[in-house]
């Protein structure tokens, strides 16, 4: 490994026209190097760059004159880029973006990421994101680091040795932080719900934003829990405080929460810094069916833009646009499905924010996420709908229940009018 001094870092020393460069996500960004990146791009030529979840506003739809953008969804401040088409869609669950990787379908010249400082053995951790970057590593013709000073050395399922980087640059950027989404009552009507859905000593996966973190503080007096997601933020320190969240009754990985990301405050950074108690997993364990077939009890949480009245799931597309993704979502859906004793549950509001349209349609408006028949219940703050074994008729009626009630009418008519069929 070459280390280079930050204000000497000259990236066309390194890239090569056309080179498909993949980038840590979200908290994990190398805001440095990603920085330089922008900053030198009428240096480097044409690049290809795969970005996943966004946090800052790094990449803007203006520095196409360069970059050719793709992803694997509309995550927060790269929807932007989408709106303007100025990012390509990779439609793919999560578990198989790695093996894309490795077979070439997504191509890895150069990977850019942040680390954190060495261990007394010499190795440094992902830090807050490891998801696919161990698969683009064994790819990438060059491996560039940020190791960055301020990144918790969160322990990994495998940690980076100096071999496996070739140019290193060092950093005190303060991390990207990302505090707990604010609760409106409507997500804490649904997060109750949920919450009495869940049993002790189940085991957990749940997303980002307002509906999982407000169920988050909903368990406190729950006992036993366990954690397996792709994502966790500041509120899962709190359960693990309070005692809620043990891991005990897992059955792989005791004692330890899983997950392949963390996205949150100094609160979570500080948690994760070298605690035995949580393990970062590359997205081929953590989203893994052959993993997560092992849990039992095993619940997902996951939210969707609208659901249709047999329960079919869209998380992608809100009219003629792109503002979601596919995810995780099918890997998680469909394990919590099969898992003994365990639910695969799709929250949502019932309306649009202002309250004019329905979330819960007729027929969807955009493309199935995830399928009826992977799905046992829909809540919504009017309460829920178990799904798993109802005929087509059972479960219209329950999902018209859960809708807001001044929409019900409405549906009951297409319903009506056109049948279920």
């Amino acid at each position: 490994m070459q280390r280079i001094p930050s204000n000497q870092l000259d990236l066309s020393n390194y890239l090569r026209n056309g080179d498909a460069i993949i980038i840590g996500q979200a908290a994990a960004e190398p805001q440095t190097l990603t920085q330089a990146l922008v900053a030198q791009r009428h240096q480097l030529g044409p690049l290809k760059l795969f970005l996943g979840v966004g946090l800052t506003n790094t990449f803007l739809s203006e520095h196409r004159d360069t970059f050719t953008f793709t992803g694997f969804g509309a995550s927060v401040t790269h929807r932007s880029l989408i709106e303007s088409g100025g990012m390509e869609i990779i439609s793919s669950h999560f578990s198989a973006l790695p093996e894309l990787i490795r077979n070439d379908t997504l191509a890895c010249d150069v990977v850019m990421l942040q680390v954190s400082l060495p261990n007394a053995q010499g190795q440094y951790s992902y830090s807050l994101s490891n998801d696919y970057l161990q698969a683009a590593i064994s790819k990438a013709r060059v491996v560039i680091a940020e190791i960055n000073h301020l990144a918790p050395q969160t322990p990994c399922d495998c940690l980076l040795n100096e071999s496996d980087i070739h140019f290193a640059i060092e950093s005190q950027h303060p991390l990207i932080e990302v505090p707990p989404a604010p609760h409106s009552a409507v997500a804490q009507k649904i997060a109750i719900h949920i919450a009495k859905l869940i049993a002790d000593r189940a085991t957990l996966q749940m997303g980002i934003g307002a509906v999982p973190e407000a169920l988050l503080l909903q368990l406190k007096t729950h006992q036993g829990l366990g954690i397996h997601s792709g994502m966790l933020n500041d509120n899962f320190v709190d359960l693990v405080t309070c005692g809620a969240i043990t891991n005990a009754y897992k059955e792989i990985d005791p004692g330890v929460s899983i997950a392949g990301v963390l996205i949150g405050t100094q609160k979570l950074y500080a948690f994760a810094n070298q605690n035995p108690a949580l393990r970062l997993c590359n997205s081929d364990y953590t989203h893994s069916q052959s993993t997560l077939a092992q849990l039992k009890r095993f619940y997902s949480i996951n939210s969707a833009l609208e659901v249709d009245l047999t329960g079919q799931v869209n998380s992608e597309t809100l009219g003629r646009q792109y503002i979601g993704n596919v995810g995780g979502q099918v890997d998680f859906v469909r394990a919590s499905a099969n898992s003994q004793g365990g639910y695969s549950i799709i929250a949502l509001p019932s309306t649009t924010q202002k309250g004019k349209n329905s979330r819960i349609v007729y027929r969807l408006t955009g493309p199935v996420t995830t399928a009826r028949t992977d799905v046992d219940i829909v809540v919504t703050e009017h309460g829920y709908a178990r799904l798993k074994g109802k005929t087509l008729e059972q479960r219209v009626k329950s999902m018209i229940t859960i809708a807001e009630p001044a929409h019900q009418e409405s549906l009951m008519k297409q319903v009506y009018e056109n049948g279920i069929y």
